[in-house]
């Protein structure tokens, strides 16, 4: 029968007189929690409700509140994090982290098998029987191997593996995983210093718990569980590692004070009784072929299995045969890891989730089991859009060949039917924006949200296009630092850009003094924009560099572009129904106007585009195609000259093309030119054109 603390008078929170009979409560509740904490996160059976956890945890959390000096580094409200580090400190292992030696084959382990039959003859001058080898064999994680350091019994220091011998430290990091014991207990005393070895991981299913968070974002997701793991574990916030789903399994006792078990077996057990994880699939196996065979096992298993793992670990069970078999110096001689054939091409579907865009379009992304294509580990491919994922009729579960399109870009090919299966519904696109729950609209074949720049997606997406090279050039406002300023809601639009503070600007990851400055400094540098430049930036759908310079020519002004209607935008040459629309409904949202009236009022000054005098517009409706190097211009400056003159520069040579100018090296549009007759000029012949008076 489950027991746990009963609850503590409210009024002892207060009165400095039941100090003692806190400091009594505050401990039960400890070895409560700690207790829960182990039967949930390690062996997996929960003997209590979570409404009843979160009970337990609020009363001690009330109670160190009131009595601070009861509050220690190994209690459990001490895992929600810490403010940020500056970087993370190396840290010397006691004992050099070795690698494995790794084979594939079973012919590479029954040679392993029999050098370690052969160098123990020699080392104990007798020929051991077959049968002597014992060994123990466990799952390999596929995560992030870390050194645990506990000093009579309290967990000390936590690193990384580093190189081996040097490592990063991650202590705060580690505190906040519910999985690792802050304290250690058990039947047998722990020893007054402890090193253990452990693998930090991420279950598979919180995995695409977080990346379809992610995706949903519209940001980029870890490629496997292993990115994502060290990702999170090396985080300089380690508030933000608090909120990732990491676990950890401790595989190897390396040092400690007074004696090691005599085997490998009994030090996983001893671990286990102190309440650290180990692993749960783990056998003794008392010959080669037993490990054999149970390496075909769970690798049969696999795909059923929470976590990711990509072998088994081979070790010699007695210590003292260890010792004697040594290291060499990157690995032991008495271990090795059997690895599982490559998985590629075929995967599973896990779930599909849907990204929001910068412009608020909703594209379908399947989550997939991480698969091996080409050398790369695949974790996700794009469905492009509901008809194509109706097309191709895939579904959460269905096992798909994946392929990279271009060898670059994760595309699902096909999926492959497996008989008698049960499939789930056909996928269908949410009516609610999963991001920020507005309504979702639909253009041909193409679902958006209607949030606009109250989506934090489409806000994110909006503040890195308005900083972009090609728009306002803001320099060191980049995808992260975006993503901070959105998530601590620092910039709930674009012109709050412009309201920033240096102090704000330092509260973000990554930030000291110079480099909030810098990034001021930029930002204060891009209030000076050319009109065409700040059209780019808004995000108008479909309004890219080229439309951007068109409206620039032909209104001269920001005030005239958003007095403009559909039938105003609709006469300028190169604009037609769609992007009028676009521009009509993009400057008829409120919203949007308040947004450009704020930018106005922070300091944000358009640069009038110079009215073209007729004269000047010799060049309007001239098409130029450009190959080859040019020698006094960059490609972007020549096209503004033409611009500038009325004419428009393209990228392909057609028959409505006038002029072909060749710099050096030119490609095969100097050949197209020559078959359709267009005129051919070269880079002289292109200045003494737009000098002409």
């Amino acid at each position: 029968m489950t027991t746990t603390p009963s609850p503590m008078p409210s009024s002892t929170r207060s009165n400095p007189d039941k100090h003692r009979e806190a400091q009594d409560r505050v401990a039960r509740l400890r070895e409560a929690i700690r207790r829960h904490d182990h039967l949930y996160y390690v062996k997996a059976s929960p003997e209590i409700s979570d409404q009843e956890y979160d009970r337990l945890f609020r009363e001690l959390n009330d109670l160190e509140t009131a009595y601070p000096d009861l509050v220690t580094p190994d209690s459990p409200t001490q895992r929600v994090g810490a403010p940020p580090l500056e970087e993370l400190r190396k840290v010397r292992h006691e004992k050099p982290m070795l690698s494995l030696d790794s084979v594939v084959t079973r012919e590479d382990v029954l040679a392993f098998d029999s050098r370690v039959k052969r160098e123990l003859a020699k080392e104990l001058d007798r020929e051991p029987a077959p049968d002597d080898i014992e060994y123990t064999v466990e799952p390999k994680f596929d995560g992030l191997s870390v050194e645990l350091v506990y000093e009579h019994g309290l967990f000390l220091q936590g690193a990384t593996r580093g190189d081996g011998i040097t490592g990063e430290d991650v202590t705060l990091n580690l505190r906040t995983m519910r999985s690792l014991p802050l304290q250690l207990r058990g039947e047998a005393r722990p020893p007054a210093h402890l090193v253990v070895r452990g693998e930090v991981y991420m279950p598979l299913e919180d995995f695409q718990a977080l990346n379809r968070r992610i995706t949903e974002r519209g940001e980029d997701a870890f490629a496997n569980p292993r990115n994502a793991a060290a990702g999170s574990l090396r985080q300089l916030d380690s508030r933000i590692t608090a909120e990732r789903p990491l676990v950890v399994t401790c595989y190897e006792c390396t040092a400690q004070s007074g004696s090691l078990p005599p085997t490998h077996w009994d030090e996983l057990e001893v671990l286990a009784d102190w309440g650290l994880p180990v692993p749960a699939q783990r056998r003794i196996c008392r010959s080669i072929d037993e490990v054999i065979a149970f390496h075909a096992r769970i690798e049969a298993e696999r795909d059923r299995l929470p976590f990711e793992i990509d072998g088994v670990v081979v070790k010699v069970n007695r210590r003292d045969w260890q010792d004697a078999l040594g290291e060499k110096s990157r690995s032991p001689r008495w271990a090795l890891a059997f690895k599982f054939t490559p998985r590629k091409e075929i995967t599973v579907i896990q779930d599909i989730a849907v990204s929001v865009g910068r412009t608020g379009t909703l594209t379908p992304v399947a989550l997939l089991k991480p698969v091996e294509v080409g050398g790369v580990t695949i974790s996700r491919a794009t469905l492009h859009n509901a008809d194509e994922v109706a097309r191709k009729d895939v579904r959460i579960g269905d096992r798909i060949k994946v392929e990279r399109a271009g060898d670059v870009i994760p595309a699902i090919a096909e999926r492959v039917p497996v008989p008698g299966e049960h499939r789930s519904a056909p996928f269908r696109m949410p009516e609610t924006c999963p991001v920020c729950g507005s309504a979702v609209a639909r253009d041909d074949v193409y679902y958006y949200c209607s949030g606009q720049a109250a989506c934090p997606a489409q806000l994110k997406g909006a503040l890195e296009h308005f900083a972009s090279k090609h728009a306002l050039n803001i320099d060191g406002l980049g995808k992260k630092t975006v993503a901070q300023l959105v998530d601590q809601g620092l910039v709930k639009d674009l012109a709050d850009l412009y309201a920033l503070t240096k102090e704000q600007v330092l509260t973000l990851e990554g930030f000291a003094d110079r480099s909030a400055t810098l990034l001021l400094n930029a930002i204060a540098q891009s209030k000076r924009v050319s009109l065409d430049r700040l059209l780019m930036g808004l995000g108008i759908r479909q309004v890219g560099q080229h439309i951007a310079r068109v409206l620039a020519r032909r209104f001269h002004t920001l005030e005239a572009v958003m007095a403009a209607d559909r039938a105003a935008f609709e006469s300028v040459h190169e604009i037609g129904p769609e992007i009028a629309s676009s521009l009509e409904s993009f400057f008829g949202e409120d919203h949007n106007r308040r947004v450009i009236q704020r930018l106005l009022s922070l300091g944000v000054t358009i640069e009038t585009a110079p009215q073209v005098a007729a004269a000047s517009q010799r060049l309007k409706d001239k098409t130029f195609v450009f190959t080859g190097e040019l020698a006094r211009f960059s490609r972007e400056e020549a096209k503004r000259r033409i611009e500038a003159l009325g004419g428009r520069a393209t990228s392909s040579v057609s028959k409505h093309t006038d002029y072909v100018v060749a710099g050096k090296a030119p490609g095969s549009k100097l050949d197209e030119a020559a078959r359709l007759g267009v005129l051919v000029l070269t880079e002289d012949d292109f200045v003494a054109l737009l000098d002409q008076e």
